[in-house]
């Protein structure tokens, strides 16, 4: 169980990760010999021609994408360069799209004799897929921001760049001579500097003097190599895990595979000479919305459809899988690296709001939300109750500190009901339809009072989950089928909206690709009503298991200073001078993970000792802020019965790895540790700071470091370590 490290087809063996009694340990897994998770700098983007093969690649020296131009345009390979893999088996048209009722493909070649995999040789004699949209033209570029961004640059580790950095092409189709009648279609690519990843949709431009009906589409089409050949059925399929897909087409899930409605991973209808006797092996990726998008394209206008993102992983180890999912976050969402220390205020009354900004603004925390049952009306058109509002948010920007409030959507009563008779039931028990009056009205009312009040932060809870609305008199839509896709592009529209005018989404959904900031990391609300003792050890497995597909700034924690669904005394940690102690674990838990909570109750302290203790976590956050932000190794899960860690690594940072150490138990413990830097950068030696304490620990072959620290009974440690 080591990493193993291809250098010019050649294996060396990199480190074992090994906590106490070689607890956490990496599986096996190959890279590239200059690791892009370590130093992404070499890897940069590039589009060539090939003009004798009539071929044009996309590459970074990680991926790389070729698109043969004739007889038709196709990708014809798709490569992952750090394993040497083709990650396709078969050639597949471009797009498909469903205009006014007929179907028709955008580009692809026909005519491979078997679909397991796919002979270049074979290209010389495939011809274009008959009716299909034509290739015309191709442009390159560079790559260009999908929505404005306005930086919070106080409240993130580093500047990133956006648009990330990187190239585009653009491939132009004519519609085939019988049909002119058809709007031309562009199919649109970009590929990212240090890192293996590549993004793809489409746009449909209607240039004809007449609308058009866009029923339907499939934005990407890839024939992509089977993770299994199973003869007999089987209820669990492995999917393919040589590509990581996600769209920005996403709602319903706050983790995992969830989110994206836009992948679909099925059945290849021109795959006969499979392994599974009924040909149902899932290695058909089909990007598009389940239903829809029945669009309407006035003369003049352009439709653009949903974006794909597409990783190609050199690992089959958890840790590195998901740290390449992590990275391509900070790639293409980088708003979620903002992490402002937040309190939820459970009051909305001008003096116990101006009193917690003012308590914030003391110990260091970064913003005020007026939180669910505060009284806090975002619905509000009273223009004396929003100017109350601006007066607050004014009174907060003097202090350093952004306030903003919380809006429910689903499972309410308010609204116009979307119509669900013909549709899947709704996920929340009511769903407002967002294509009815009262939603268009509901959003803009959203903005409007953003606007006026100077709000920057919004917590929108129950957010648009993909139900659909059969309704045919609602203003929005005309029907079922464009019902889902009006209301996911009405919530991403506010959504970028916020994300343009500096303001901070909190949203228990996975709205990360179009704006969205933060949604919880996982757990389960009633355990917040567990006694406070449960709760801590609860709390660390919480952001150990959250933080494997989430940055820590991408998830937020509680911490209940009131009672919160139930509990008593025992569960709630007011009053917080009276449980000091179990406020500052919990404390060094989230700011010791570098995951913010939602810290709701009346206050923040309540004597000058509990100041001092929040001060005191805040101050070190502050400090340390960079490299806590940072990915996560996962080194060994909190249990209660032995010191659980957690390790943060930025190999760009000179600060370059944080160890995170918890001691449960209630005696002391003195132990040596083997820690692993690999994901430091540091390959001989490593200057190790334990308070005051400063050494400098040569590193073995493997790049582990042996540090001996002693926690006291239920304490915690920080372990800092810097380049030498």
């Amino acid at each position: 169980m080591n990493i193993t490290i291809i250098v010019k087809m050649k294996f060396v063996r990199l480190f074992p990760i090994i906590g106490i009694c070689a607890a956490a340990v990496f599986q096996s897994l190959e890279v590239c010999a200059a690791d892009w998770l370590v130093d992404p700098s070499p890897f940069r983007a590039a589009i060539t021609k090939n003009e004798a093969a009539n071929e044009i690649a996309m590459e970074n020296g990680l991926v790389r994408r070729v698109v043969k131009l004739a007889p038709n345009a196709a990708t014809v390979s798709f490569e992952n360069l750090m394993t040497g893999a083709q990650i396709l088996r078969a050639v597949r048209p471009e797009a498909e799209l469903e205009v006014d009722g007929a179907k028709i493909s955008v580009g692809g070649l026909t005519g491979q004799p078997v679909h397991n995999y796919l002979d270049p040789r074979w290209l010389k004699t495939m011809t274009a897929i008959s009716g299909s949209y034509e290739f015309d033209r191709a442009e390159t570029g560079e790559t260009k921001a999908r929505f404005p961004w306005k930086k919070r640059l106080e409240w993130m580790p580093q500047d990133v760049p956006w648009p990330p950095p990187g190239k585009s092409l653009t491939l132009f189709f004519r519609p085939p001579a019988a049909r002119s009648n058809l709007p031309p279609v562009q199919v649109h690519y970009e590929i990212y500097d240090g890192i293996p990843l590549m993004s793809k949709w489409i746009t449909v431009s209607n240039a004809t003097a007449q609308p058009v009906r866009l029923n339907k589409f499939v934005s990407e089409i890839l024939a992509v190599v089977e993770q299994e050949s199973v003869v007999d059925d089987t209820p669990a399929w492995l999917l393919p895990q040589n590509l990581i897909v996600e769209t920005d087409y996403t709602f319903g899930g706050m983790s995992g595979p969830n989110h994206s409605a836009g992948v679909h991973w099925g059945a290849d209808p021109l795959y006969p000479t499979q392994v599974n006797y009924n040909r149902r092996t899932p290695c058909l990726l089909e990007c598009k919305p389940p239903i829809g998008p029945d669009q309407i394209i006035a003369p003049g206008e352009t439709f653009e459809s949903l974006r794909a993102f597409e990783l190609a992983p050199d690992s089959d180890d958890r840790e590195r899988r998901t740290m390449a999912m992590r990275r391509m976050y900070r790639t293409v969402a980088p708003w979620i690296t903002e992490n402002p220390i937040l309190m939820h205020i459970v009051a909305s009354d001008d003096k116990r709001v101006r009193a917690a900004i003012d308590q914030a603004a003391d110990v260091g925390f970064e913003m005020v939300i007026m939180s669910f049952g505060s009284g806090f009306n975002f619905e509000s058109r009273d223009a004396n109750y929003q100017q109350r509002y601006k007066a607050l948010a004014d009174y907060a920007h003097t202090k350093g500190v952004a306030l903003g409030g919380y809006s429910l959507l689903a499972s309410r009563g308010a609204g116009t009901k979307a119509d669900n008779t013909q549709g899947s039931p709704p996920r929340f028990g009511v769903m407002p339809c967002l294509g009815a009056k009262w939603g268009e009205e509901y959003l803009a009312q959203l903005k409007s009072f953003m606007g006026t009040a100077g709000l920057s932060v919004l917590e929108h809870d129950g957010s648009y989950p993909g139900d659909m609305c059969a309704a045919t008199n609602h203003p929005g839509h005309r029907g079922l089928d464009d019902s889902q896709w009006v209301m996911w592009k009405a919530i991403t529209d506010l959504y970028k909206w916020c994300c343009g005018h500096g303001v901070y989404l909190n949203i228990p959904d996975w709205y990360f690709l179009n704006g969205g900031t933060k949604t919880a990391m996982g757990y389960r609300e009633t355990n917040w009503s567990l006694p406070r003792e449960y709760q801590e050890i609860i709390e660390r497995q919480n952001v150990f298991d959250g933080t494997w597909d989430k940055t820590p700034s991408m998830g937020w924690m509680f911490v209940p200073l009131t009672q919160y669904h139930g509990g008593g005394a025992a569960a709630t940690i007011e009053p917080l001078s009276e449980h000091l102690d179990h406020y500052e674990h919990r404390l060094a838990d989230l700011f010791g993970a570098g995951v913010q909570a939602c810290y709701r109750g009346h206050q923040i302290y309540d004597t000058d000792a509990t100041k001092a203790v929040v001060k005191k976590w805040v101050d070190f956050y502050k400090a340390h802020r960079a490299i806590l932000d940072s990915d996560i190794i996962h080194l060994r899960r909190a249990d209660g019965r032995d010191l659980d860690y957690i390790l943060h690594v930025n190999p760009q940072l000179k600060e370059c790895g944080l160890l995170m150490i918890y001691n449960p138990r209630d005696e002391a413990v003195t132990r040596k540790l083997t820690v692993p830097l690999y994901y430091t950068g540091l390959t001989s030696a490593a200057k190790v700071r334990i308070g005051d304490a400063v050494t400098t620990i040569k590193l073995d072959a493997r790049q582990n470091a042996e540090i001996e620290i002693t926690l006291p009974a239920r304490g915690n440690l920080p372990v800092i370590i810097e380049r030498p």
